[in-house]
């Protein structure tokens, strides 16, 4: 008889957990913000006040560090609505605090009230809220002042408004925030990367003065730029780094003609040094991405394309020579400001932009400009042209000496493999592609310069039991350890990299039960045979969608396709249209079976483009081995299926849904 000890905890309908309002921030607030300290979620209050100025209702935004640690953000905008919802029947200034996925960034068309907005995710300020031990806000707007106060994402003052007095501003809105120490490695906001935030509003909101005072120190600082993106990256180069050509500025936005929304576009200044250091900043609607994104890598390819097609019109390139962007932007410093409708960013601290339009938006932007520059100063155009390509030399200079080291004991590749012509081990990479016909599209989609692709004939061997003298019997086993150059291995062996091929290695399956099957049962084999790989990163998961979705044209957004990663994000997808506008029905859905169905342009533009893709790296974190091979024996054992029932009913109480 089993014992209470053993007895699996009761698994029932009671046991699904749904968390409710702000409890999945207070529970994993690292899914929704950076907690090393609290700057991101004041960042989130500046993020509103900045999307005022940039619609065109302020001209001031003030931070202010109180003595208490607590911070004051006020700006001079509309002032956010204090009348109750239509629908909810509480204040809006209440919903906006209080509820994720609520705010008026949502209403993109036409007499929305913002059309470019940084705080896009509609989870900004709620997270702030629910991350403090308190939080005040009170809004000037409508003859009067209107206050209320919350305490860890909860109202303890209810909405009182009061006639405005001497001294009140007419229109604004007024955030103090005091941060939940306990949600955070330190509670300090790092004083310089304010400084730096607060000075980067100020470049790119012309007009706008924003200030910083620390009520301790009694220090003001007041940063107003009048020469903008020019100013800025001039200042930041320092004054002893000399440009080798003039800067390279410009702006364009669409007026709705040209397949992007109306108003879409980019500002950028850009500049080529010689020497010293490099900078490179970018932003969407005014938010930073340190992280970079799809318009920086417009930016990349714009830059690329006319330096390119000048050095080609005067005859420069010398014999032998291939230039790739990277020898273009190698030396090249730039201040990016992009505006976008709609973006996408990944996660949602929004350091990284992934929309995918915004390649195609900044580089049809940069281009022309640069290309028409270079051509009208011929001599200036040479001077970059030489450093552009110095930089190609010496990159394939680098690229031979590797080589060499290479070149004894070369194995037959197999002949399904479409290899790739790069000699660059770091920019390779490999495609293992389920299918045939995945791997004919994947062939055609590619860039043939880096990316090679190996199909696979249905399911790979589940290698966990097989022995290393045993494996290449398998055909399948034998061309991926063939083709990637690394013999297979053990946890504890030192296996020679040196003759590895590639710097990924991209699992590429269908998005469907099948093609996760296929993921299992190939990163069975690399952690069992191939452990270094994992260990060294070079071990990635490649992400195709699910779902494309053909969505109508909706106030200033052109027609588009969308596509979607699994249901999760179909139905947000959906939410968004309905948001947007569009009557259920309006847009059409198809589903992908498999990677076969998609296209070479689909298949490229979606999972395989550098830019555009989703590229999930494995590693192994930090595991207990002995645990772990114990663990993957009972799950992938071939005589365990009892062991596996039994783990599977008794941890099945461990499903949280979290909503």
């Amino acid at each position: 008889m089993a014992t209470t000890k053993n007895k699996p905890a009761q698994y029932s309908e009671a046991s699904i957990r749904v968390l409710k309002g702000l409890e999945p921030v207070k529970q994993r607030p690292g899914m929704y913000t950076r907690t090393e300290n609290p700057l991101h979620i004041v960042q989130e209050v500046i993020d509103n006040a900045t999307d005022e100025a940039l619609g065109g209702y302020g001209k001031e935004i003030a931070v202010t560090i109180n003595a208490d640690g607590s911070v004051m953000i006020e700006d001079d905008g509309r002032g956010i609505p204090v009348g109750l919802h239509p629908e909810e029947g509480v204040s809006v200034v209440e919903i906006v605090f209080t509820r994720l996925h609520a705010g008026g960034k949502f209403d993109k068309g036409s007499g929305g009230a913002y059309s470019f907005s940084g705080g896009l995710h509609g989870v900004g300020v709620s997270v702030t809220n629910a991350l403090s031990n308190k939080l005040e806000v009170t809004v000037f707007r409508d003859g009067g002042a209107h206050t209320i106060i919350f305490s860890n994402g909860d109202v303890v003052q209810p909405l009182k408004s009061r006639p405005l007095e001497r001294g009140d501003k007419k229109n604004g809105t007024r955030v103090t925030v005091w941060p939940n120490g306990k949600y955070f490695d330190s509670q300090v906001i790092p004083l310089a990367d304010l400084q730096r935030l607060l000075r980067s509003k100020a470049v790119l909101l012309p007009g706008v003065t924003v200030t910083l005072t620390q009520a301790k120190t009694k220090e003001t600082q007041t940063w107003f730029y009048e020469h903008g993106l020019r100013g800025y990256l001039l200042e930041t180069l320092g004054s002893d780094v000399e440009p080798m050509i003039p800067l390279y500025e410009g702006a364009q936005h669409s007026n709705g003609s040209d397949n992007f929304a109306e108003g879409e576009g980019a500002e950028w200044v850009v500049a080529w040094t010689e020497e010293g250091n490099i900078v490179r900043e970018s932003y969407v609607n005014l938010i930073p991405t340190p992280a970079g994104g799809t318009h920086e890598s417009g930016l990349r390819e714009g830059l690329f394309n006319a330096v390119k097609s000048f050095i080609e019109l005067h005859s420069l390139l010398p014999k032998g020579v291939k230039l790739l962007p990277e020898d273009v932007f190698a030396r090249a410093s730039f201040v990016l400001s992009a505006k976008v409708l709609d973006p996408q960013f990944q996660g949602q601290i929004k350091e990284r932009l992934n929309s995918r339009d915004a390649v195609r938006l900044v580089s049809s932007y940069s281009k022309p400009a640069l290309e028409l520059w270079l051509n009208q100063h011929v001599d200036q155009g040479k001077k970059l042209a030489d450093l552009v390509i110095k930089q190609a030399q010496s990159r394939l200079r680098s690229a031979q000496k590797v080589e060499k080291k290479k070149s004894s004991g070369v194995a037959v590749l197999p002949g399904k493999l479409t290899d790739c012509e790069s000699d660059d081990i770091g920019r390779n990479e490999v495609f293992l592609v389920e299918g045939d016909s995945a791997g004919g599209s994947a062939k055609m989609g590619r860039d043939k310069e880096f990316q090679a692709i190996l199909p696979l004939r249905g399911k790979v061997l589940n290698a966990w039991e097989t022995e290393r003298d045993r494996l290449f019997a398998n055909n399948e086993i034998h061309d991926i350890a063939v083709a990637i150059g690394v013999d297979p291995h053990g946890a504890n062996d030192t296996p020679d990299l040196s003759n590895l091929r590639y710097g990924k290695i991209c699992i590429l399956s269908d998005a469907d039960v099948d093609g996760s099957h296929i993921q299992v049962l190939l990163l069975t084999l690399f952690f069992k045979h191939f452990p270094k790989l994992i260990e060294h990163g070079h071990i990635h998961i490649a992400r195709p969608p699910l779902y494309r979705v053909d969505a109508p044209a909706r106030g200033k957004k052109p027609v588009q396709k969308l596509y979607a990663l699994d249901d999760g994000e179909l139905t947000a997808i959906e939410d968004k249209l309905k948001k947007e506008g569009v009557k259920e029905g309006a847009w059409s859905i198809s589903r992908f079976k498999g990677l076969g169905e998609m296209n070479a342009e689909q298949l490229w533009e979606t999972t395989m483009n550098p830019d555009t893709r989703r590229l999930q790296p494995v590693a192994l974190g930090d595991l207990d081995f002995p645990t772990t091979v114990a663990r993957m024996t009972m799950l992938m054992g071939k005589g365990e299926a009892a062991a596996r029932r039994a783990w599977l009913e008794e941890n099945g109480n461990l499903v949280e849904a979290d909503i």
